[in-house]
């Protein structure tokens, strides 16, 4: 029998063509729908990006204005949701939460069973509004806090974080979510979003693939590294007296530990990026500035040793969750609410490449090489 090449995990398989974004390896940025991601982070606000993935050029003012009212009409916790995670135990994870809720969206929509482009884009903006309403109401039931109703002078950003904690949220700390929402909304063929594509490509409905993508993006190899990167500094010590040179020497003697006993340090590498992840410096920013504003310089310590300990050893660069963890962390976010971030930002993502596929559809589905017994008969 020949020889099989077997592509463990997908590794180096082009599977198809996607229009919604792509690392340029000329100058190691990720480019949606061609725009540098650092740029859109740093002009656009998270609604113009989310415009941009679904129609593939970013909206201008009366364009805007109509798809903002749409996204905030859509803002409230729907009842029959809140009462169906209302019987989910606090012990769940908060996936666990977006995946059910997602579900039950879907299964409510007026438009549930049609898959028309029409359809699809009404589907896509509606659970994208809804989201933050279900993440904010998950953290604070798990703190016995009552949900805070959305607001529509403020937006889809400050939204979010008004319906979390209740507070007037500062500019500076609007700024930096929005940056992060942006950074985290689209990555090409990444596990969630190839998952999303697998099950859009059965002709199955928008929900049940976001399900299934929430499903993947659950897993610590994907979505769940940013709550991973937590609790690395909750293992080494977060001790507030500390200086920055402090806590950069006993992140330096964990890592170097933790390297010497071969252990997996979540939040560094990535499959596509071979000399950093682009999105970095962008988040790293907001990191700097909301480690300023709240003055906490020992977490810049701690980010710093684990950092330079790597790299030193290893040569490996952080990627995007490495500081999205302790920016969300200074925001007041519990840990376990960090990867449910990650969805309310990447539903854009994964519904504009659940439309791509539907645009162009073909059955995903690869072969495998079996290496069981051969045939054999039951005595």
């Amino acid at each position: 029998m020949a020889a099989v090449d077997i592509k463990k995990g997908l590794a180096g398989v082009v599977v198809d063509y996607t229009a919604v974004s792509k690392v340029n390896p000329d100058t190691n940025s990720l480019l949606y729908r061609g725009y540098p991601v650092q740029e859109l982070a740093a002009k656009c606000s998270f609604e113009e990006v989310a415009y941009l993935l679904w129609n593939g050029e970013l909206p201008n003012e009366t364009q805007l204005a109509e798809f903002t009212a749409r996204e905030r009409a859509g803002r409230a916790l729907d009842p029959v949701v809140k009462s169906v995670v209302d019987t989910l135990p606090t012990t769940a994870h908060p996936m666990d939460v977006c995946r059910t809720a997602t579900s039950v969206l879907g299964a409510r929509h007026e438009l549930a069973e049609d898959s028309s482009p029409e359809a699809n884009m009404k589907k896509a903006i509606d659970l994208w509004a809804a989201m933050p309403a279900v993440v904010a109401y998950d953290q604070r039931r798990r703190r016995g806090q009552d949900a805070v109703e959305p607001r529509e002078d403020l937006d889809y950003s400050a939204n979010f974080l008004w319906m979390t904690f209740g507070e007037d949220p500062v500019d500076e700390v609007v700024e930096a979510f929005n940056v992060s929402m942006i950074l985290y909304a689209e990555h090409s063929f990444n596990a969630s979003t190839f998952t999303a594509r697998v099950v859009t490509s059965t002709l199955s409905d928008l929900h049940s693939a976001v399900t299934a993508a929430i499903g993947a993006l659950k897993g610590p190899l994907h979505g769940g590294a940013n709550e991973a990167v937590m609790h690395t500094f909750d293992e080494i010590g977060i001790r507030s007296e500390e200086s920055l040179e402090e806590a950069a020497t006993r992140a330096r003697a964990w890592m170097e530990d933790a390297l010497a006993q071969k252990k997996k340090v979540m939040g560094f590498g990535h499959r596509v990026y071979k000399h950093g992840d682009s999105r970095v410096p962008t988040m790293k920013a907001a990191l700097d500035k909301m480690i300023a504003h709240y003055g906490r310089p020992e977490l810049l310590g701690l980010y710093n040793g684990l950092e330079q300990a790597m790299d030193e050893a290893k040569a490996i660069k952080p990627n995007l969750d490495y500081p999205a963890g302790p920016t969300y962390h200074l925001m007041g976010f519990d840990t376990q609410t960090f990867t449910p971030l990650f969805v309310a930002s990447r539903i854009t993502g994964w519904t504009a490449h659940i439309m791509e596929q539907v645009a162009s559809n073909s059955l995903i589905r690869p072969l495998s090489e079996y290496n069981g017994p051969e045939e054999r008969h039951v005595p």
